[in-house]
């Protein structure tokens, strides 16, 4: 049975894909089959192949099966960068909860290691009354959550997990997200804090900023022993 991980953060634009191209590669260096997973995403570019997401092709990048598609990958990508519910308004395109469902199961039949990566926050909308929150409690995803480590961060943290863990879902774990150039003076206290309100899940681990990061060994900066 495949290990499978639902990856949300504090906000928008706090490292969700980085981090979870640091869990694949750290999968693969444990001898896992890791696939990445973007079932919805805005702010994508028209290429001569088509639609196609930043993001997406990071985590097609850093999955372990070459040759999945980069649709099976990314299903749902917008061209405006806006809120998904928004976007599909706008192109007519409706985000079906069962379609997220179904472009998982098929992933799941080709890799024992998962990361689903979200959209920006835990509630983000899909449709007028649908949130990505609902499909993955629909799934029953245990979820890690990034943080972005800046001012203002601890609260959006606590406010995250306490929504985890009212949709009855585990908390497997949390990665702390150095997305500030230069640390903040209170940037230990921050950590310590967090650290300690956050338990009992653990910290996975803490990528230091980095300039292209799509250049970068990141499965070094993860403990998934701790999954």
């Amino acid at each position: 049975m495949s290990k499978r991980w639902f990856i949300t953060g504090t906000d928008t634009n706090v490292g969700k894909t980085i981090v979870s191209c640091a869990l694949l590669q750290a999968a693969k260096l444990a001898g896992y089959q890791s696939a990445g997973y973007k079932p919805v995403a805005s702010g994508s570019l028209i290429t001569s192949v088509g639609i196609r997401n930043p993001d997406g092709l990071a985590l097609q990048a850093n999955s372990c099966n070459k040759a999945l598609d980069y649709q099976q990958i990314n299903p749902f990508a917008f061209i405006e960068a806006t809120s998904p519910h928004i976007a599909s308004a706008a192109t007519n395109q409706k985000i079906a909860l069962s379609a997220l469902s179904q472009g998982l199961q098929q992933l799941e039949k080709k890799a024992n290691w998962l990361v689903i990566e979200g959209a920006g926050g835990w509630f983000t909308p899909l449709s007028d009354n649908t949130t990505f929150a609902d499909w993955v409690e629909q799934e029953k995803l245990p979820v890690i959550l990034v943080v972005g480590i800046k001012l203002g961060c601890i609260n959006h943290a606590l406010l995250t997990a306490m929504a985890i863990k009212h949709a009855r879902l585990p908390l497997a774990g949390w990665v702390a997200n150095n997305i500030l150039p230069v640390e903040s003076q209170w940037h230990k206290e921050y950590m310590a804090t967090l650290q300690r309100l956050l338990l009992p899940s653990p910290l996975l681990g803490s990528i230091p900023y980095l300039e292209q990061v799509e250049q970068q060994k990141l499965g070094c900066y993860m403990n998934i022993a701790l999954l």
